[in-house]
């Protein structure tokens, strides 16, 4: 990745005069109309090049990588002049995050590393015990991936390492999905410790990484309002928050879902821990619609779709989308029940997610009392200087009759 000693330095990335206070202010990407193209033209570069950034008046900006392809045209990976883009590098990114994790967690299940705010951009590695799964997101993670590999072996040790690279967004970087195994077979699926319960996470025909460890804190944070209750856990995946409630003490749960190899999943963990569950597969609107016609009436209800707003021209659909799924949940809602409202869309801010609330619960004839506000767990840390890395939104309501 970069040059040996004695070698000539990497390429020059250099920027427009100006363009250089965000870099230096902390943020991590370069946008192609930033770069001064008559005098590094983004052309000359191929997709995952290591490069040199440069401002205008010559200085030192950081290492990056390139993708002439791609928006983000470049994203730093070091500032120190003295240690360029290497594997040794990477060894020492992954053990400082690492020691985060290691004080956060008593056993081996968090994610590892969390892209730009861990300072490896494009990267996600997420650990299942003696197995990491991978998503390069960039075509310089993806050109650094035997690098990856090997630091994550240094550092960890894995049984085995699992790429799991078909993820949407490498379409903008000009990538193949695929999902490979390095150290054996990509297996069927892998179990994750949660909540005293062991789930298992289907892996090649799971969504992200399998599991969805950034909700961890919340799922958490549920357990106290559970107790007797009826709970209806929409867009449940493989059941990580209704079968958490179950256990807790939840006297009856329905997951809802349209997978009906997630909902096969909830019930095998079901029966393994003797929990009781219900499951309704379905488009998750038409079967809030189908329990609210046949009188359904749950104590809890727990929203957690995923991002109905990718992009910003989706904003006015999404929030649409995120008003009626609300209103829905409320409508099922006896009295006095608590309402779990959570949002993934970075361009849905959290003001903005509580108003829309608030206008399903006037549709609905509720008062509602936002009690508590999560985000995304501690093993997803934010950069103070992305607000991309800020993401994760939910809201524990409780809904009363006026």
């Amino acid at each position: 990745m970069s040059a040996p000693a004695g070698q000539a330095p990497l390429p020059e990335l250099r920027l427009k005069r100006g363009e250089e206070r965000r870099i230096e202010g902390g943020h991590l990407w370069v946008f192609s109309n930033e770069v001064d193209t008559g005098r590094t033209p983004l052309a000359a570069f191929s997709a995952g090049q290591p490069v040199r950034v440069l401002s205008a008046r010559d200085k030192f900006l950081g290492y990056a990588y390139v993708n002439p392809r791609a928006l983000i045209c470049a994203r730093i990976l070091g500032r120190d002049a003295a240690h360029p883009p290497s594997r040794s590098l990477l060894v020492h990114r992954l053990k400082v995050a690492l020691a985060l994790r290691e004080r956060l967690f008593p056993r081996p299940f968090y994610r590892l590393a969390h892209g730009e705010a861990d300072l490896l951009p494009g990267l996600v590695l997420d650990r299942y015990d003696d197995v990491v799964v991978g998503q390069a997101g960039t075509a310089g993670m993806e050109a650094m991936k035997a690098d990856v590999v090997a630091a994550v072996r240094k550092v960890l040790a894995p049984r085995l390492f699992v790429w799991k690279n078909d993820g949407g967004a490498r379409e903008l970087e000009g990538l193949p999905a695929y999902v490979e195994a390095d150290g054996g077979e990509v297996p069927a699926g892998v179990p994750v410790e949660e909540n005293g319960i062991t789930f298992h996470v289907p892996l090649a025909e799971g969504q992200k990484t399998g599991w969805f460890f950034d909700q961890a804190a919340n799922r958490r944070a549920l357990l106290k309002y559970v107790a007797g209750a009826r709970v209806l856990d929409v867009f449940s995946y493989v059941g990580a928050w209704g079968l958490a409630a179950s256990k807790a003490g939840a006297a009856d749960v329905t997951c809802v879902d349209a997978s009906a190899t997630a909902l096969a999943a909830v019930e095998r963990t079901a029966a393994a821990h003797g929990l009781g569950v219900h499951t309704l597969k379905g488009d998750a609107f038409d079967a809030l619609e189908e329990l609210h016609r046949g009188g359904g009436r749950y104590d809890v209800v727990i929203l957690d779709p995923p991002a109905f707003i990718k992009r910003r021209k989706h904003i006015p659909k999404g929030e649409a989308a995120y008003r009626r799924l609300n209103q829905l949940g409320l409508q099922l809602l006896a009295r006095d029940g608590i309402l779990v409202s959570c949002s993934c869309s970075h361009h849905l801010d959290p003001d903005q997610l509580t108003s829309l609330i608030q206008k399903a619960a006037r549709h609905t004839s509720r008062f509602v009392q936002v009690l508590e506000a999560g985000g995304q767990s501690p093993d997803h840390p934010v950069h103070p200087a992305i607000p991309e890395t800020r993401y994760l939104k939910a809201f524990f309501c409780r809904a009363v009759q006026e």
